[in-house]
């Protein structure tokens, strides 16, 4: 999973980590943890200058 450019991926202050910020449900988060995804369905790029290099 490529959770480190993933927008879902945000800084958790009271736990002071990084956590996937996406409301799942318990098969889901099974799935998640157990890494039995080829793809995450949740994952959106967080690279918010995709779109500008595209464009030069």
């Amino acid at each position: 999973m490529e959770c480190d450019t993933c927008a879902n991926y945000t800084y958790d202050e009271e736990y002071e980590e990084y956590v996937c910020d996406v409301n799942m449900d318990e098969d889901d988060y099974v799935r998640f943890i157990t890494g039995k995804w080829e793809a995450c369905p949740y994952y959106r790029n967080g690279d918010e200058y995709r779109v500008v290099r595209k464009q030069m």
